[in-house]
């Protein structure tokens, strides 16, 4: 069985170490809906031989504000992931938001090389309260060689201590970066999309959206992997035991957009513009791939999202794989290596058009 990977294992978890926490000496009570469950029969055969040691790993502990910062310590502990020699890719600073600090991006596989080539601003993942940029770099280079592409990394800033809309402004100076600077990296303008997987999934969607509603930047596609895009999933809208019996949970999924959205999750009054999947029209976002697993705990609000998108015009890809959890294609499986090729194909079509 492969090795659970800080790659694979902080995906699932929200791209931060709960293992870590154990060797700090934080525990924590069970987690209500956390309580004795048998999500095997669920799970798709490949991934069972997973769930065992994932849930050892991880049993007793829960996201909370107080053993968030032993999470993220314990996490940053651990060694950074190795990185392919190619293709090359530059760590930077860039101006930030109006009145905030520059913002971290990684650059990867720029520079003119015969016509200009598409681009990806990409967003990583970790519930809105962990994970690094730096972290998801392996599979940034992966797309990038894959589509032969340039890709721009945002290191946003997390929650709770910068709520929203703090990190989209980050992500969309990110975006205005790459725009602006299209001809120094060799990007075609009018091939540009926004991607990520769980909360970066949820920040590729809001940008999206505050791109359509800003016009200054106009986008080819969003590709959005299980992304995390309903704010009372867990909260005001329970699910099915076996929806985020693995992986990612409820009681963690309202952790997340509490701290991100500075009110209780599932709250009738949110900040503008933070929850896509509440907002009321649609109309005029770019083309999108949407893809989850049949037991990830954002299954229905992901396939909500995509019939409503589609009830508005835009074109849509939906792959729903069955018996999947939150990351599954993180751990090197036949049906995750199919996910990865989707996810792929899907981009290299939308990123074959142009705005």
């Amino acid at each position: 069985m492969r090795a659970v990977t800080r790659r694979g294992f902080g995906v699932v978890i929200g791209a931060g170490s709960l293992t870590a926490a154990s060797s700090l000496g934080v525990r924590a009570a069970f987690a209500a809906d956390s309580a004795a469950f048998d999500p095997l029969p669920y799970v798709h055969p490949e991934l069972r031989p997973f769930v065992a040691p994932m849930a050892a790993r991880t049993r007793g502990f829960v996201l909370t504000a107080e053993s968030l910062p032993i999470i993220r310590k314990g996490s940053e502990r651990m060694p950074s992931p190795s990185l392919a020699a190619a293709p090359a890719w530059t760590e930077r600073m860039i101006p930030g938001p109006r009145g905030a600090p520059p913002v971290k991006i990684f650059v990867v596989n720029a520079g003119k090389s015969g016509s200009a080539r598409p681009a990806i601003l990409h967003m990583h993942g970790g519930g809105f309260v962990l994970g690094r940029a730096r972290d998801e770099l392996p599979d940034v280079l992966e797309t990038a060689a894959a589509l032969d592409c340039v890709v721009v990394t945002v290191d946003y800033r997390l929650a709770p201590e910068t709520p929203f809309p703090g990190s989209l402004e980050d992500n969309y100076a990110g975006l205005k970066w790459l725009y602006a600077n299209a001809d120094e990296l060799g990007v075609d303008v009018a091939r540009i999309a926004v991607m990520g997987g769980s909360a970066g999934g949820g920040h590729a969607a809001m940008l999206a959206i505050a791109a359509r509603d800003r016009g200054e930047v106009p986008l080819v596609y969003q590709a959005l992997i299980y992304p995390m895009l309903d704010d009372r999933t867990g909260s005001t809208i329970q699910k099915p035991r076996q929806q985020g019996a693995v992986g990612w949970t409820p009681a963690a999924n309202r952790f997340g957009w509490t701290s991100l959205l500075g009110v209780p999750a599932g709250s009738a009054r949110l900040p503008k513009g933070s929850v896509p999947a509440r907002l009321d029209d649609l109309r005029g976002l770019p083309p999108t791939f949407i893809g989850v697993g049949s037991i990830d705990l954002f299954v229905d609000e992901d396939i909500e999202y995509a019939r409503r998108l589609i009830q508005a015009g835009v074109p849509v890809t939906l792959d729903v794989v069955p018996g999947a959890f939150h990351g599954f294609q993180m751990f090197g499986t036949p049906i995750g290596k199919r996910f990865k090729a989707a996810i792929i194909d899907a981009l290299r079509a939308g990123l074959a058009r142009k705005t």
